[in-house]
């Protein structure tokens, strides 16, 4: 495309679902789709604008140092695409710095963008090989694109993953706390080696992980979700996970984990009926009732790949 040609016609709108990672074990394999969005509508421009609104939309609205902008910009350069300011539009419902996938939704609406106003003709599995690379982990990038339950591994630049919908009738709570956490601090307090039998704890709860989300076994995910690898040594620094791991099993609670990598605490329940006890038994062990917030929402079946398109539907 030379550099006088007219820029595509028309806007873009996209709808990118925040996710968990790791759902325990699961370190950068394991992701989950959840039912809140960041939401863009973009159409080339004679300069770049945003109107944001949402969560952290001060962050969002801004011109520099802007996730979105920069790699758009810088997907367009690498490939030789002339730059086409745009006129955004964003509604955003993911909680930044919290471990909700607000990065990989970032991501991948730039990548989008770029392609559509760059006219690079990626297709989806190139798209998800670009967020990849770009993340660093394929987790939270795959089951914000494909949506679902996913297990993503990458071979090369390749990105291989399953999917599976997640059981109807769970659902979940996020519980976020006040303050964010870089996922840089919260990747520093790993250790560089790890003991045989925790690396063989994880092995045996993974392996259950994803049964447990395909078959509905909600009876597995105490223990499909126990992790000896990350989150013992992130509990310093993201206080809500000890507090919440004592009431799983009870409360119609079927698992907790950290949200990627954290500081927010992933909470599965057994199902709509019992977010009200779990909701309830949550709020009781936290120190003061401004401590969190309670996040309920729902799996999603289907991701920003499909919204693309058509209307993404939440499950029932």
């Amino acid at each position: 495309m030379s550099d006088d040609r007219m820029p595509p016609s028309g806007s873009v709108r996209l709808r990118l679902p925040a996710t968990s990672a790791n759902l325990g074990p699961g370190f950068d394999a394991a992701a989950v789709a959840l039912d809140f969005y960041l939401e863009i509508e973009a159409e080339a421009s004679a300069q770049f604008s945003i109107a944001a609104s949402g969560r952290n939309a001060d962050r969002c609205g801004r011109l520099d140092d802007n996730l979105i902008l920069e790699t758009y910009k810088e997907l367009l350069r690498s490939n030789g695409r002339p730059l086409v300011p745009l006129a955004i539009r964003m509604a955003n419902g993911i909680p930044l710095g919290m471990g909700c996938g607000s990065s990989a939704a970032g991501l991948l609406a730039a990548i989008v963008l770029a392609v559509h106003f760059g006219e690079l003709e990626w297709s989806s599995e190139r798209i998800l090989e670009e967020a990849y690379a770009l993340e660093g982990h394929p987790d939270n990038v795959a089951a914000c694109w494909l949506g679902g339950f996913v297990a993503a591994s990458c071979e090369g630049r390749e990105v291989r993953v399953a999917q599976v919908v997640p059981p109807a009738d769970w659902r979940a709570i996020v519980v976020l706390p006040a303050d964010p956490l870089p996922t840089s601090k919260a990747r520093a307090v790993l250790p560089a080696s790890y003991p045989l039998a925790d690396v063989v704890a994880n092995i045996q709860s993974v392996a259950l992980l994803g049964l447990a989300f395909a078959q509905g076994r909600g009876d597995l995910l105490r223990i499909a979700m126990s992790d000896r690898i990350h989150q013992p040594y992130r509990a310093p620094i993201c206080p809500l996970l000890p507090v919440m791991l004592p009431l799983v099993g009870e409360h119609g609670i079927l698992g907790a984990a950290l949200s990627g990598a954290g500081p927010a605490v992933l909470v599965v329940v057994e199902n709509e009926q019992g977010l009200e006890q779990a909701s309830e038994a949550i709020r009781r062990v936290l120190n003061r009732p401004d401590e969190a917030e309670l996040l309920i929402c729902r799996f999603m079946a289907c991701g920003a790949s499909q919204f693309i398109e058509t209307q993404c539907i939440q499950l029932p």
